[in-house]
């Protein structure tokens, strides 16, 4: 990168945590949406009423995020999942699941940098984002390693079932809660079994955040509602009537979103399940386990 495009770069991202700071502020003084209004009138899912759900076809792309695969299997990105604009996916991702404008600029223009594609007149295929250790990352929660899942789009049922089944709240009406220490624990077990059995394992302290970024959008836009996120996970369907968590009348910022992810992280610690990991993992992975892991930067 120029030095003239790493100062454009720079003053960018602080133009934009400005600018959520601002709406952060906005959201604190400013009344919520009313329930069953949170969706914006004119879009798709406006007063709980999502398109069509149809299941990807043969030749259709998808990408190992869950919830922009639903948009595509309602066709509110088109439903094969290709020629997608980056601004596109800016306003539907808004719409949708009522993000702030900052996340929803923020995250289409990192992966425009990532792609080395232009925000502003480019387009992308679903599949394009699934590029290793760009926002794709090992240790998923609902997905195996690239190394042994090329196809980031196959979602693996068992990692799903385990962590829905490891929720521990409840909500007013009895039904299960996925909460921040229950993420936290899940995402120690995954993380600590992936660097044992994946001998290309790799997760840096960047994509660590990633992850549990990842991860929060199940306790923030889908308020950690098991019946949803089964629904969500395992069908990439949104369910009938759903409309996001979020209520803020500018959104969920950055600022508050981070609020979530980093308790998620602070509370993951491999070491609790690093031993029965390293047990269970393959024999031909072991060797790897017993050395001493990379220093990450």
């Amino acid at each position: 990168m120029s030095p003239v495009s790493s100062i454009v770069k720079v003053s960018q991202d602080v133009a934009v945590l400005v600018w959520d700071v601002g709406l952060t502020l906005v959201n604190l003084v400013s009344p919520k949406r009313k329930v069953g209004k949170v969706t914006p009138a004119g879009h798709p899912g406006a007063d709980g009423k999502w398109p069509e759900f149809q299941p990807p076809k043969e030749g259709d792309s998808r990408c190992s995020c869950p919830a922009l695969n639903a948009m595509a299997n309602h066709g509110i990105l088109p439903r094969d999942g290709r020629n997608i604009s980056f601004k596109q996916l800016n306003h539907t991702i808004r719409a949708t699941y009522n993000f702030a404008p900052t996340f929803c600029f923020f995250v289409p223009n990192f992966a425009a940098n990532m792609l080395k594609k232009k925000y502003s007149k480019d387009t992308f295929d679903l599949a394009d984002l699934d590029l290793h250790n760009g926002i794709e990352h090992d240790a998923s929660l609902v997905r195996r390693d690239v190394y042994f899942e090329p196809n980031q789009a196959t979602i693996h049922v068992p990692y799903v079932e385990e962590l829905l089944a490891s929720a521990t709240g409840k909500d007013v009406d009895g039904n299960a809660l996925l909460t921040i220490p229950d993420l936290s624990k899940i995402s120690s077990k995954r993380r600590a079994e992936a660097r044992a059995e994946n001998p290309e394992f790799s997760l840096d302290k960047f994509h660590k955040v990633f992850g549990s970024s990842n991860s929060s959008t199940m306790l923030t836009i889908f308020g950690g509602r098991v019946p949803d996120l089964e629904t969500v996970l395992l069908e990439e369907r949104l369910p009938d009537g759903w409309e996001s968590r979020i209520r803020e009348p500018k959104g969920l910022t950055i600022l508050t979103f981070n609020k979530t992810v980093l308790k998620v992280e602070k509370g993951i610690d491999e070491s609790k399940f690093a031993v029965a990991a390293a047990a269970s993992a393959p024999e031909a992975a072991r060797s790897s386990v017993d050395k001493p892991a990379p220093v990450e930067a």
